[in-house]
């Protein structure tokens, strides 16, 4: 991942245990945490794998 679309500023500390649910909790797949986020918080990304790749990584770095 070279370009990452995602500000890590603009993941919450609530929108960060989400993902990291999803991710860790639920065993989501990056594509799956896309669609995920896409349907909870409209992020308009669908199931784009890259996209849940940085969400992962933005969430990664929220304290």
């Amino acid at each position: 991942m070279t370009r990452d679309p995602v500000d890590p500023g603009s993941v919450t500390v609530e929108m960060a245990v989400q993902i990291r649910g999803w991710r860790v909790d639920d065993d989501y797949s990056w594509r799956a945490v896309a669609r995920a986020a896409s349907e909870l918080w409209g992020s308009g990304h669908g199931g784009n794998q890259l996209y849940g790749g940085y969400l992962c990584a933005a969430a990664a770095e929220v304290p």
